[in-house]
């Protein structure tokens, strides 16, 4: 008797409504963005010809130097992002929830820095110590917003561990909105400014030979570096980076290996406050107002950043606020000012968040995937 043959099932997926429609979104998104691209090409070539000179007859193009400006404006601000987003990817991974509160450990850096940095200046020290005034100012601000974020850690969060995860979502959302009207009280709803920055500082520097960059933004991009660099070492080359992958990876396994998982869950708070308050800074120092809103905005960008570059990779998420920000910067001049829109410099704002959708539309796990814990890939 033949042994029997054994036929493998293969089960067809439907398409349906719903794919079509994400379909025709990618298809027409991706249109308008190489549309916009080749407009704006032909446009730099000449921008008399029949195309630009009928869609938006207004316009020049951009010269090098404008170009250039814009992608420097681009990674400062991008790098501010990458260094928010990295405090949501970092409790993402061990909790698994989004702290939405995560923009205010930033307004809280940046509130505290310009208090310092003011006391420096009346001082007459922000002038002529620049550079020590600058590391105390950073060194408080990293303190008072890691205490911040283990602070919320503690009271709000950790006696929700194991709830339904709407539950702590929507506690971050009404700590966020307690932490501005606490900023409110003590130094009132009006916009406070950072002393202005040392002349030598605020000077143009050539780099390479070509590249011509403001001071603020050097600063900005050297710190940002140097934060990154120190969490990359502090995440793969020492026991608490290790015990922090381990938590994130499985709880219960890492407890049974020795790891103190709460030590370990307030740990990875901290590191996300001090990043956020080293953004906080610099934010300050860049744009030099603040107000007890500052870390909204930003904060959802950042959270945004965090899922373009794939929520739970550290990488993704620098990268992510890079990507983000270099597009917020450089979108609206080069994608839709071609297509004739007006007012593009007020629509960084969208673009953001069409980037964000894009690539979800286009790769749901991020520029550079997933990490997710146990649970969460279960």
């Amino acid at each position: 008797m033949p042994p029997p043959v054994h036929v493998k099932s293969q089960t067809v997926r439907r398409r349906t409504g719903v794919d079509i429609f994400l379909l025709i979104m990618k298809v027409a998104m991706s249109g308008f963005v190489i549309l916009g691209f080749l407009m704006f090409i032909g446009q730099q070539i000449d921008p008399n010809n029949f195309i630009a000179s009928r869609i938006n007859p207004d316009a020049t193009g951009l010269t090098a130097a404008q170009f250039e400006g814009l992608i420097i404006s681009g990674l400062s601000q991008g790098a501010m992002y990458g260094l928010i987003a990295l405090g949501y990817s970092m409790v993402y991974g061990v909790l698994g929830f989004i702290n939405f509160a995560h923009g205010e450990v930033f307004m809280v850096g940046a509130m505290t820095g310009m208090i310092t940095s003011n006391k420096f200046d009346d001082a007459g020290l922000w002038e002529s110590n620049f550079l020590l005034s600058l590391a105390i100012v950073l060194l408080i601000a990293i303190i008072c917003s890691t205490l911040t974020a283990v602070t919320m850690e503690r009271v709000a969060y950790r006696r929700l561990r194991g709830s339904p995860r709407l539950i702590p979502l929507i506690t971050s959302i009404g700590v966020s909105f307690f932490l501005q009207n606490v900023s409110i009280a003590l130094l009132g709803p009006r916009a406070k400014t950072y002393p202005a920055l040392p002349d030598w500082l605020s000077k143009k520097r050539e780099l390479l030979g070509f590249i011509s960059i403001d001071g603020p933004r050097l600063l900005v991009l050297i710190v940002a570096t140097v934060a990154m660099l120190a969490l990359w070492f502090l995440i793969e080359k020492t026991r608490t980076g290790k015990a922090m992958r381990a938590v994130a990876e499985d709880k219960e396994i890492a407890s049974l290996m020795g790891i103190n998982v709460n030590r370990t869950i307030v740990t990875t708070f901290a590191v996300g406050g001090a990043m956020a308050g080293v953004a906080g800074i610099l934010w300050g120092l860049l744009f030099r107002s603040v107000t007890a809103v500052t870390g909204f905005l930003p904060g959802i960008k950042a959270f945004s950043a965090a899922v373009v570059g794939g929520i739970g990779n550290m990488g993704g998420a620098m990268a992510g606020g890079v990507t983000l920000g270099g597009a917020e910067s450089v979108a609206p001049l080069v994608l839709l000012e071609p297509w004739g829109i007006n007012g593009v410099s007020q629509l960084k704002d969208a673009v953001a968040f069409l980037v964000l959708i894009f690539v979800l539309l286009v790769k749901p796990t991020g520029l550079f995937g997933e990490r997710l814990s146990s649970e969460d890939r279960a």
